[in-house]
């Protein structure tokens, strides 16, 4: 089921996060800013009726060739694209969450390895690439985010 890791980390009595009603398709991308345990960005793509996201502690790079590691994390409801607050501490991911960067995207080569878009944000602009770790690395949760 889709969100169903998503939700079940998470008691929305206590969180002002969105539980995820929607299921439409988009062509969104949000940055999110999260300082929870340790500063990091969250990279979400509106793939397959969902966000699929990947934690990226360094930020996405805004130079060509810069390489950054990005661990793929639970897919988020379309609704968090907009979401930005306060998590209560104590509760997953409990911090606060900023928008740093949103807009479109066009999706260019999608596998199960490798993920190339478009991006059309404020910030972000051009082809970027997320290319999943291989060799000793079994999860197949770590990746590579990249501007083209």
């Amino acid at each position: 089921m889709p969100l169903e890791d998503y939700r079940a980390k998470r008691d929305f009595a206590r969180s002002p996060e969105p539980e995820g009603k929607r299921q439409a398709e988009t062509s969104n991308f949000v940055v999110q800013e999260h300082d929870a345990s340790h500063l990091h960005f969250d990279f979400r793509l509106a793939l397959d009726g969902v966000l699929k996201s990947w934690a990226v502690p360094k930020g996405v790079p805004e130079e060509p060739k810069v390489r950054r590691l990005a661990v793929q994390v639970e897919d988020h409801p379309l609704e968090y694209a907009t979401f930005e607050g306060s998590i209560p501490k104590g509760e997953y991911g409990g911090g606060t969450v900023k928008i740093w960067d949103d807009g479109e995207f066009s999706l260019k080569e999608r596998t199960n390895d490798k993920i190339v878009v478009e991006l059309r944000g404020r910030r972000l602009k051009g082809a970027y690439a997320l290319v999943r770790f291989k060799g000793k690395e079994q999860s197949g949760k770590n990746w590579l985010i990249m501007k083209l």
